[in-house]
């Protein structure tokens, strides 16, 4: 990657809805180069999607937990892993070292809807034991990633 490529991803980081016009002004292109710039990031897997960011407690999902996972029986693992992926509630999910396998970040309408998410889906596993922490207030929370490049 190079000095433009960073550009690009910062740029659409923070406003992703820029246009090619405006991307190609920032590097010094023209639109349609731009837009073959991200267009290869895209193809080459650093661009994975797309989307909005929208305030939780606007749409019913005002609750947010950590919930720390030990699989007590190791070939549980590849259905736990599928039980994630399909899961709505399941914002994030992180293999991890320590005294926990996994822990994961969800959202849910309240505690009931948590109550039902832990006790009715994620421990419906046999050998699936959690620990949950729920989240009162939430400092920071971003989507923008750190980029370190060369005399930053």
């Amino acid at each position: 990657m190079n000095n433009n490529d960073i550009k690009i991803i910062e740029r659409l980081m923070t406003h992703g809805r820029t246009t090619w016009a405006e991307l190609g002004a920032l590097l010094g292109l023209s639109a349609p180069a731009a837009a073959d710039r991200v267009h290869r990031l895209e193809e080459n897997g650093v661009i994975k999607g797309y989307s909005a960011l929208i305030n939780p407690e606007e749409i019913g999902c005002g609750l947010a937990a950590i919930i720390a996972i030990t699989l007590e029986q190791a070939e549980v693992k590849p259905d736990f892993i599928h039980l994630m992926m399909n899961l709505a509630e399941v914002l994030e999910c992180h293999h991890i070292a320590g005294a926990e396998d996994y822990i994961i970040k969800v959202r849910c309408s309240g505690t009931r809807d948590l109550e039902r998410l832990i006790s009715e889906e994620i421990k419906s596993l046999p050998g699936v034991k959690t620990r949950t922490t729920v989240i009162l207030s939430t400092v920071k929370e971003t989507p923008i990633l750190p980029i370190k490049t060369e005399g930053r």
